[in-house]
């Protein structure tokens, strides 16, 4: 699964990316810094099994520090759209290419209202933000509508004249935005339309069953970046007032944070709400004047800077994925080297055991047997639904996992 970083030119979107992935993107005061899209691996943080289970972990595929997992995730960040995007309007069509493979969206919005509708520095206040989160809609529900309109009329024709399958015909023709059957089928059902009868449909019709299915097949929350200026809290209630998830957010805040940090001045770990000061000699008084202003407007006001949140919203809220911890020995919870709860795995609610066995190897999927499920103990069968903390070792006819 992935998740891209989306939003109008100017918003912080970069600077969102690299707090999240201290990844090296190019960070400027004027829109479109991000010409090429950046890709890089952030972290879902999670309480670590290892605390429930009263163990010493040595994790391979993760990082545990002092029972928080962090768990990496791939994170795209792409440039800025702009009104029009989708008719090839600024750089257009190249950047809503770029999260054709994304599977949910954090949407960069400036909460203090301080850039136009292109990206462009304005006084605070001077733009709502609300109007932002409503252009992106219309963005991308017409750059979805424009790829499905080239086929659209040989699409209904075939249902009509030679009784196609509908479902399938569509699922075909987005399969390179990442959008399964079961989006389709929503989508239709929320729009209320007769799949049975799409020639009959309006372009109304149309474009209302092309909206509901960006919404479902490309679920999104917004970030409230910028909350420390002027006007933004002020925003920030108007925001809310949308349908979407909104987390407060200082990607500026966050990323001095994880970089002091990495250059071992700081104790702090992404999401924390506190974090001390180590080595207060190497740093300069304005380093210290601004990490205080981060701890006084940021994380005692808002609790973190978001963007952690963001990113555990996008994976456990949007995309509604679980954790588990998949081992070979059950007793003493390790792989065959001895390792203790090597791994941590997001995958979609709903993951049954043999789907992790084969998300794991195709080989041990297909020789799967049982599970052991290591809070009970217990035996369980193929179709056992994980949940969320599950501790599982999979025996197979030829290897456990």
């Amino acid at each position: 699964m992935m998740v891209g970083i989306v939003g109008k030119p100017n918003t912080g979107k970069s600077t969102f990316f690299c707090a999240a992935t201290l990844a090296p993107a190019e960070i400027a005061n004027y829109p479109f810094t991000t010409i090429k899209p950046n890709r890089g691996v952030g972290y879902v943080r999670v309480p670590c099994a290892c605390k429930e289970f009263n163990v010493k972990d040595n994790p391979k595929n993760s990082i545990c520090i002092d029972g928080v997992r962090l768990i990496p995730v791939e994170l795209i960040d792409c440039a800025g759209l702009v009104p029009g995007a989708w008719q090839g309007k600024g750089l257009g069509n190249q950047f809503l290419d770029e999260i054709r493979k994304a599977d949910a969206l954090i949407h960069i919005v400036d909460a203090s209202g301080g850039t136009d509708a292109e990206g462009r520095i304005c006084k605070p206040g001077e733009r709502d933000p609300a109007e932002d989160a409503r252009f992106l809609e219309v963005e991308l529900t017409m750059w979805m509508a424009s790829i499905l309109r080239r086929d659209w009329p040989k699409l209904v024709r075939s249902v009509e004249s030679e009784k196609a399958d509908f479902f399938q015909n569509l699922e075909e023709r987005l399969s390179g935005l990442a959008i399964k059957r079961a989006h389709l089928y929503e989508a239709i059902r929320a729009a209320g339309l007769n799949a049975e009868k799409p020639y009959t449909w309006s372009d109304a019709d149309f474009l209302k069953f092309v909206d509901k299915l960006r919404s479902i097949a490309k679920p999104m929350l917004i970030a409230a970046n910028k909350i420390d200026l002027p006007c933004a809290e002020e925003n920030l209630e108007r925001l809310k007032a949308l349908d979407y998830i909104v987390v407060p957010c200082c990607a500026e805040g966050e990323l001095a944070l994880r970089r002091s940090a990495e250059m071992r001045l700081t104790d702090y770990r992404p999401g924390d709400c506190n974090f001390n000061i180590i080595n207060p000699e190497k740093m300069t008084p304005a380093q210290l004047k601004a990490l205080e202003t981060i701890k006084e407007r940021i994380l005692m006001k808002f609790g973190s800077t978001g963007v952690q949140d963001a990113i555990n919203m996008a994976y456990f809220k949007l995309l509604n994925s679980i954790v588990v911890y998949p081992v070979e020995d059950i007793e003493h919870l390790s792989d065959h080297q001895g390792h203790v709860l090597p791994d941590a795995y997001i995958v979609p609610y709903g993951t049954t055991a043999r789907g992790l066995a084969y998300k794991i190897h195709t080989e041990l999927g297909e020789s799967f047997i049982y599970a052991i499920e290591a809070h009970e103990k217990k035996r369980v069968g193929e179709d056992y639904v994980l949940k969320n903390g599950d501790v599982i070792s999979i025996v197979s006819a030829r290897k456990r996992a």
